[in-house]
């Protein structure tokens, strides 16, 4: 077993520089739980970035890879497979009733990006719109449609065709609407933006524009969705006023740990979509599909919606007592925490407690992106921490 000076030394000798990196070598996860190989215990609030809904290492989730692994790692889209079939019957059984069909991939950003081929087969159109603090990923066209921060401007030269309208602003995107675009796509709630969210009736106003123009909207829930939100998906939720796009986008935590990613769509726009028009070699693989059913029937089984919007409920309470934090943005488990002044070291002083939160483009937010079976007296050792935090920064002055 290494250690962390040897670990870190190690990936910063060998490893591509990326992020910047917590000072947490990981070496196993229990439920909301994370053990660095200095024997550290974590309260992860983060979720890998929003990626262990189940918890980490689920025993079902564990299991059924364990078993699939033992039959088959993987062949390609040539051959049917009884896990992928399990796992598209199962995703599309709890999507809204309008989509019908799953095209499975490797990740949030691939999943963009088919989307928007998707849609740009379906109505021959070449544009898309999205909005400003919009994230997509990182690929030539999910960047060139990602309108936060500098992420545009480190994927160029960008993909043409993309226009940026104003995020809760139904009028800058009328303004852009016209006969040469073919989606308007849409973090539901924008995440690394500061966990920004738009009134229910934008989400309505957005679907009755697209219904009259012919164009596809797409809801890019890589976070949102598999049941982050308290619900399955914003789409279809009170929240959305219940809008259901044309098209879904998922990754993250579909697959607890496992990479995958998702699109759900309509009959209507799979209905233009033909052999060889999309293709992915390792999207579908058995291990994948595994995962998928395993994650979806284990937050069933558990009660993991239901949980979310309990355990949201009791930390909203207990964030009443804490003055600095002057809003709390969101919805589940994808919130925001607004301060009043800069977030960062309210984020330091928890990591040094041993709690795993994130922070955003906001730089008065906080961001928990917890494991969907988080309880409520995990809740309460963050907010007791906190509450430490920040009457000693009161008493420093």
């Amino acid at each position: 077993m290494t250690n962390f000076v040897t670990t870190a030394a190690l990936e910063e000798r060998y490893q591509l520089a990326t992020y910047k990196k917590m000072p947490i070598a990981a070496e196993r996860g229990e439920g909301v739980w994370l053990y660095s190989n200095d024997g550290r215990k974590y309260l992860d609030l983060y979720g890998g970035h929003a990626v262990a809904g189940t918890g980490h290492s689920h025993p079902h989730v564990v299991k059924a890879i364990q078993e699939q692994a033992q039959k088959l790692l993987f062949y390609s889209n040539l051959v049917y497979s009884e896990a992928r079939a399990l796992a598209a019957e199962k995703l599309v059984t709890i999507a809204p009733r309008s989509l019908t069909k799953a095209f499975f991939c490797n990740s949030g950003t691939e999943a963009n990006e088919n989307a928007m081929r998707m849609a740009r087969l379906a109505t021959g159109r070449k544009n898309i719109i999205t909005f400003s603090g919009g994230f997509h990923g990182r690929t030539a066209d999910a960047i060139s449609a990602t309108f936060l921060g500098k992420y545009r401007e480190l994927g160029k030269p960008n993909v043409p065709g993309h226009l940026q309208a104003e995020f809760g602003d139904l009028e800058s995107v009328r303004a852009l609407a016209d006969e040469t675009v073919a989606a308007i796509m849409l973090e539901p709630i924008q995440s690394m933006a500061g966990v920004r969210q738009a009134e229910p009736g934008f989400y309505r106003a957005l679907r009755k524009l697209c219904d009259g123009r012919d164009i596809a909207l797409i809801y890019d829930e890589v976070q949102t969705g598999i049941g982050r939100t308290g619900e399955w998906f914003f789409a279809g939720s009170k929240s959305g006023d219940g809008v259901v796009p044309d098209i879904v986008t998922l990754a993250k935590a579909l697959g607890s740990g496992i990479p995958v990613g998702a699109c759900l769509v309509t009959e209507q726009i799979a209905s233009h979509i033909k052999e060889n028009d999309l293709g992915t070699t390792f999207g579908g693989g058995m291990i994948a599909m595994a995962a998928v059913t395993a994650t979806l029937e284990a937050i069933e089984q558990d009660g993991m919606l239901a949980n979310v919007k309990a355990v949201e409920a009791h930390l909203r309470e207990r964030l009443r007592e804490v003055e600095q934090v002057v809003s709390v943005r969101g919805l589940g488990f994808l919130l925001g925490l607004e301060f009043a002044d800069k977030a960062a070291p309210i984020h330091k002083a928890l990591l040094e407690r041993q709690i795993i939160t994130g922070t955003s483009s906001d730089p008065n937010v906080l961001r928990l992106l917890p494991p969907l079976c988080l309880k409520t007296d995990e809740v309460d050792l963050f907010v007791a921490a906190l509450v430490e935090i920040v009457l000693a920064a009161d008493e420093r002055g």
